[in-house]
């Protein structure tokens, strides 16, 4: 099917939208959305996806939502970040136990997974629930980071 330019202009405006009820934590907006229809991983021209937003702005109604409506936990965006790596780097902890509780995986997406992120930007609480995790597999640089840190003194 091919829409007119009309017809483009418009679904971008309500996908646009969706995005920013996604970021402004508006559950309610967005459920009537995805009740009708909107791609509960719709993700934007960088490849956010609506639960990426809600996550890295602390969104967390709007997260729930999408995770009970089958959102991908672990979803990667074109820069190979999870949701629960935005979460880790501005360090909001109960968004990432939300995230975990929904199965994501702490070590997913390489260079810039949830645990990597925790490290670098010293998320000493989040850190240490996602350690807890069951798929949780520290590599050898890790371990050698997290002995000779500041997170050494506090007893992860």
């Amino acid at each position: 099917m091919e829409l007119t330019p009309q017809e483009q202009e418009e679904m971008e405006k309500f996908c646009a939208q969706s995005f920013d009820f996604a970021r402004e934590n508006d559950a309610e907006s967005l459920k009537i959305m995805l009740d009708h229809g909107l791609n509960v991983n719709l993700a934007n021209h960088k490849g956010d996806t609506l639960l990426m937003l809600a996550s890295y702005h602390n969104s967390l109604e709007a997260a729930k939502l999408l995770l009970e409506k089958g959102a991908q936990v672990d979803q990667k965006n074109n820069r190979n970040q999870t949701p629960l790596a935005g979460v880790c780097f501005k360090g909001y902890f109960e968004m990432a136990q939300l995230l975990l509780q929904y199965g994501a995986n702490p070590n997913e997406g390489g260079t810039m997974s949830p645990l990597n992120c925790a490290i670098m930007f010293k998320r000493k609480k989040i850190l240490n629930i996602l350690l807890k995790h069951k798929d949780v597999k520290l590599s050898f640089l890790q371990k050698i980071f997290l002995k000779f840190s500041s997170f050494k003194k506090s007893k992860i």
